[in-house]
């Protein structure tokens, strides 16, 4: 299980064969795998997602 994040709106996914994941809430066609494990973000808050997706959108740069 891998956790993917979209590099437009931040959506977090969760995928276990796809190599090329697409975004359901905002139509980007690549998402980028993290580096977050199953496990932890299964242990996250919602809370905590969505700061995690914050901070990587901006440490790497949203698309626009």
């Amino acid at each position: 299980m891998k956790v993917y994040i979209c590099p437009k709106c931040g959506w977090l996914r969760i995928v276990s064969r796809r190599k090329n994941v697409e975004c359901f809430k905002c139509g980007e066609e690549r998402m980028m795998v993290t580096k977050l494990s199953y496990e932890k973000i299964g242990r996250m808050t919602e809370e905590e997602r969505k700061d995690y997706a914050r901070t990587w959108l901006y440490l790497h740069g949203a698309k626009k």
